[in-house]
């Protein structure tokens, strides 16, 4: 009789768990959906939502960079590549070429950081998928560029000068590590 009772009970359990998971499938049915459908209907672009020190794809602004070789130095992975070539006639230095593997990059910030003029920074950029990994190899420089030649009493051109404030407040209030004074340090 042991052996009955013991089997009608599995039975009851098997069709009261059934009944339980169904319920919850079913109230899953009639919930609206928490899946945002990503990119087409969000309510503000995703920068917006990110926070203000993301971090990014890399991005370079060769206007106000001085190819002081700098952030291929301090770059751990040797992601960052960069070729400075000199005009025998004109003795000017130029980029050759300036190109970062965002296949490489693990996002540290050393190199926004080791950059004296803010011309390397992380942007709010972060769609980098595509199908080939040579395609995520970004080049700055596909032509000879003049590096960029402080002048000592501030810049002049006015682009160039709201070229340079740019870096200078990216520097301050994200590239400073946190015990000089940057962003992230207290308030004394």
């Amino acid at each position: 009789m042991g052996v009955i009772t013991k089997y009608v009970n599995n039975i009851a359990e098997t069709v009261t768990t059934i009944f339980e998971g169904m319920a919850i499938t079913l109230s899953h049915l009639v919930r609206r959906p928490i899946t945002l459908q990503y990119p087409d209907r969000l309510e503000k672009p995703v920068q917006e939502m990110l926070p203000r020190r993301y971090r990014g794809i890399l991005e370079v602004d060769l206007d106000i960079c001085t190819g002081c070789l700098a952030c291929e130095r301090v770059c751990p992975i040797s992601c960052i590549t960069i070729g400075i070539e000199m005009n025998k006639e004109t003795k000017q230095r130029s980029f050759s070429h300036f190109d970062i593997d965002i296949c490489k990059c693990m996002y540290c910030g050393l190199c926004a950081e080791a950059c004296p003029t803010g011309s390397i920074r992380h942007s709010q950029e972060f769609e980098g998928a595509c199908y080939n990994p040579a395609g995520l190899v970004r080049h700055f420089a596909t032509e000879p560029v003049p590096l960029y030649k402080p002048k000592k009493g501030g810049e002049t051109d006015p682009k160039l000068a709201h070229k340079v404030d740019v870096g200078q407040k990216y520097l301050d209030e994200f590239a400073t590590p946190e015990s000089a004074g940057g962003a992230g340090a207290e308030e004394a």
